[in-house]
């Protein structure tokens, strides 16, 4: 929000007499007063929630992320993430925090980091917490997530947080979607487990357009990994 700026007028002193200006001018400060009071309090109480949606984020080219409208958080307990590693993908790269903006999920900033959107879950709550990586990448080629592919129900994928801890995943289910009616409640939506999604771009690439037709969605769940690695504290 912007605020606009008010300009008060200076009448001549001298077509006025001195009793009609010491009344009017208390009055005029009084009413601004209001005006101003009225404002801050609508400001203060005005929530702005986008109702639109759209695509799920790619990683190609150019890429369009859902419009989302998280609901405001209590505190949080969980770890930022700040690693991950999927051996069976080659996946081993550092994590970024990236936002929400204005409803839309922002684009990974480059084609070797995965990005953590810092309105969904972090690590050690129950939630969905959701990140994005490229397929490929401009004058690159093959980019963070191109084997993401290779993913099948039971793999591990291990993220670390911030706090030092490993959290592993097993992949419960991966599915090509087509962005014209991708299911984003589905992918990018609240679980009540403690759930892992990663996103990336799949299907064909429309070149005039330059972006994927369809995104390769990874579901996974948090399991205790048998060598305690999963443990937190």
């Amino acid at each position: 929000m912007h605020p606009s700026d008010s300009h008060l007028e200076r009448t001549a002193a001298t077509s006025r007499p001195q009793a009609g200006r010491a009344i009017r001018l208390p009055l005029l400060l009084a009413a601004l007063l209001a005006f101003l009071a009225v404002s801050t309090a609508v400001a203060q109480n005005t929530t702005i929630v986008s109702t639109e949606r759209g695509e799920v984020p790619s990683t190609g080219v150019r890429r369009a992320g859902p419009v989302l409208a998280p609901a405001p958080m209590a505190r949080r307990s969980g770890a930022q993430p700040v690693a991950i590693e999927i051996e069976k993908a080659e996946v081993a790269a550092e994590i970024e925090t990236i936002e929400i903006v204005d409803g839309v999920m922002q684009n990974p900033t480059g084609p070797w980091v995965v990005s953590w959107y810092k309105e969904t879950a972090r690590l050690g709550e129950t939630g969905n917490a959701v990140l994005a990586g490229h397929v490929d990448y401009w004058d690159v080629g093959p980019a963070v997530f191109y084997n993401l592919g290779r993913l099948e129900e039971g793999d591990r994928i291990n993220l670390t947080g911030e706090n030092g801890v490993v959290y592993t995943y097993e992949v419960e289910w991966t599915e090509l979607y087509d962005n014209a009616d991708a299911p984003l409640d589905e992918i990018v939506g609240p679980t009540e487990d403690e759930s892992l999604t990663l996103i990336t771009c799949g299907g064909e690439f429309d070149a005039r357009s330059g972006e994927y037709l369809s995104r390769f969605v990874v579901r996974a769940t948090r399991v205790e990994d048998a060598g305690g690695e999963d443990a937190e504290g």
